[in-house]
C-alpha cells in the first residue's frame, strides 16, 4: 500500500480533447461519473478540465483530499453564494450544507447536539418502529417486483420525519419523492450548464422546479406552524431550531433560516442513507456468498425480534457490509469546494476562486490504497481494520465540514439492513443497474427487485 504522504510526484494534468467554448461539457453532461472515473484512470490523480467557461480541478488522491478538507480547510470554502445561488443553494437556501462563515458556525452549534451519540439509542428505537410499519405494507407486494431504491427512499423519509420532526409524512410520500428528485436534478444540472436559464424565466423545466420547491416550502412551513401552534415540546431537531437564540442578541432564527435548516436536514438526512441502502441490496443480490453470511448473522443475533442499537455491536458483518457498500457507492461521489485565496496544493498553484472536486468515488477505488478495489469485500472491514490511509475513505466527508449526521447514518443503515434482512431476501429483477449523479449517487431508473420472504426464526427467551 502507498504512503498517503507520497504525493510529491503528482502533476496537474489538463484533460485533452476540450472543444472551443464548450470545453469538456459534452462528455461530462452525458455521464459525469463514468467520465470522471475514466479521466482519472487515464490521466491520474490531479486533473483540470473545462465546463464551458468554468475550469474545474478533480483530485483523487488521499493526500490532496487531506489538504483540501483538513490541513488547508480554511483556504477552501463552499462554492455557494447567497446573493447568486446555484446548485444545491437553489433548493436548500443558506442551510448547513450550503452556508459559510459565522452563519454556518452558529447553525452547526445549534444542530450538532441532536445528532450526538448519546441520543442514538432512542433514535434507533424510532427507526426500528418506522421500519416495522413499512415492512407491514410489503406483504401486499407478493411476488411482484418493486423499485427497492424508491422503497428505501420512502422508508428513510419517514425515519427522518419521525426522528427529527416528530411527525409522519406518509400521506405526502409520493409528492415529496417527486419534488426532491426534480429539485436535485435541477440543482446538479445548474452546476455544469453554462447556459442555465435563471429560475424566474417561465420555461417548462423552470415551472416544474418552481412547483416542486413551492410544495417543499409549504410542507416545511406547515410543520413549523403546527409545532408553534401546539406548543408541544419534543426532543427533536425542530424543537432545537425553534428554541435557538443568538448568544449576543437573544434573537431566534428567522422563518427563512428555520426553513433552510429544516429542509436541509429533511432532504440530506434521508437521501444519502436511502441511496446507500439501495446499493447495498443490489450488492447483496449479486453476491450470494455475502448474502448467506449476512442472513446467518442476523438470524443468530436477533432470533426474529426487532433490532436495537445495542444489537449493532453483535452484528459486525452487517456493519461491514454497509461500510463496504459506502466505499463502492459513496452517497455523495465528489465533494465540491472553491479556493478562497491563491493556494499551493500538492506542489502546484491554484488561483483564487478555483473550483475543486475531491473525487470520493475515485478515492474509494484507488488501487494504490485498496487491495482488489473493484470487488465487494465486506471482510476488509472486520477485526477493527481501519481504512488503508487517512482520507482514503470519506463517505461522510472529514474535517470541520464533515456530515453532521454521521452517527445517525452509521446506526440507521445497519439497523434497517438487519431488520429487513431477517425477513426478506430481495432478488434482482433486472439485468443491469447504472449509477447516476444527481448531487447524490442514485441508481439510474431505480433497482427492480422481488421481495422473497425468508423463514421467520424462532424467538427464544
Amino acid at each position: 500500500m502507498q504512503d498517503v504522504e507520497s504525493h510529491a510526484s503528482l502533476t496537474l494534468i489538463d484533460v485533452p480533447g476540450g472543444l472551443p467554448w464548450l470545453g469538456h461539457l459534452r462528455a461530462f453532461k452525458h455521464r459525469p461519473l463514468r467520465t470522471m472515473s475514466e479521466w482519472w484512470c487515464r490521466y491520474g490523480d490531479a486533473l483540470r478540465f473545462r465546463l464551458g467557461p468554468k475550469t474545474v480541478h478533480l483530485f483523487s488522491h488521499p493526500a490532496l483530499a487531506e489538504e483540501v478538507l483538513l490541513s488547508q480547510s480554511e483556504r477552501f470554502g463552499k462554492v455557494y453564494e447567497q446573493r447568486r445561488p446555484t446548485g444545491l443553494a437553489l433548493v436548500l437556501g443558506n442551510g448547513l450544507v450550503t452556508s459559510s462563515g459565522e452563519v454556518w458556525k452558529r447553525h452547526r452549534r445549534i444542530i450538532q447536539p441532536v445528532f450526538h451519540r448519546s441520543r442514538m439509542t432512542a433514535m434507533a428505537n424510532r427507526m426500528a418502529q418506522v421500519g416495522e410499519q413499512r415492512l407491514a405494507g410489503w406483504k401486499a407486494h407478493g411476488e411482484r417486483s418493486i423499485d427497492i431504491a424508491a422503497e428505501m427512499m420512502q422508508l428513510t423519509l419517514e425515519v427522518i420525519s419521525q426522528t427529527m420532526f416528530h411527525t409522519s409524512v406518509a400521506q405526502h410520500m409520493d409528492q415529496i419523492s417527486h419534488s426532491l428528485r426534480v429539485s436535485l436534478k435541477y440543482a446538479f444540472d445548474s452546476f455544469h450548464n453554462p447556459v442555465h436559464l435563471p429560475a424566474w424565466i417561465p420555461t417548462a423545466r423552470n415551472r416544474e422546479f418552481g412547483r416542486a420547491l413551492r410544495f417543499m416550502d409549504t410542507l416545511i412551513y406547515e410543520l413549523v406552524a403546527a409545532r408553534r401552534q401546539s406548543g408541544a415540546q419534543h426532543d427533536d431537531l425542530l424543537n432545537l431550531l425553534l428554541q435557538a437564540r443568538d448568544e449576543e442578541t437573544g434573537i431566534g432564527l428567522s422563518d427563512q433560516e428555520l426553513r433552510d435548516e429544516a429542509l436541509t436536514i429533511f432532504a440530506a438526512g434521508h437521501e444519502t442513507t436511502a441511496n446507500a441502502l439501495a446499493w447495498t441490496w443490489y450488492l447483496l443480490a449479486t453476491h450470494p456468498e455475502v448474502r448467506t453470511r449476512f442472513h446467518t448473522e442476523v438470524d443468530r443475533v436477533l432470533h426474529g425480534r426487532t433490532p436495537t442499537a445495542d444489537d449493532l455491536q453483535h452484528l459486525p458483518y452487517t456493519r461491514a457490509i454497509f461500510d463496504e457498500s459506502l466505499r463502492l457507492y459513496p452517497p455523495v461521489p465528489a465533494i465540491q469546494r472553491k479556493t478562497l485565496t491563491e493556494t499551493t496544493l500538492g506542489g502546484f498553484s491554484l488561483p483564487a476562486n478555483a473550483i475543486v472536486l475531491v473525487g470520493l468515488y475515485n478515492l474509494h477505488r484507488h488501487p494504490a490504497f485498496w487491495a482488489d478495489p473493484e470487488r465487494f469485500l465486506p471482510e476488509r472491514w472486520l477485526d477493527g481494520t481501519r481504512p488503508p490511509a487517512r482520507c482514503a475513505y470519506l463517505p461522510f466527508g472529514v474535517g470541520p465540514r464533515a456530515c453532521v449526521g454521521t452517527h445517525f447514518a452509521a446506526v440507521e443503515g445497519p439497523l434497517l439492513l438487519a431488520l429487513i434482512g431477517q425477513r426478506y431476501d430481495p432478488q434482482l429483477a433486472q439485468e443491469s443497474v447504472e449509477p447516476e449523479v444527481m448531487v447524490t449517487l442514485r441508481p439510474k431508473n431505480g433497482i427492480r427487485m422481488t421481495l422473497q420472504r425468508r423463514h421467520q426464526p424462532v424467538t427464544f427467551g
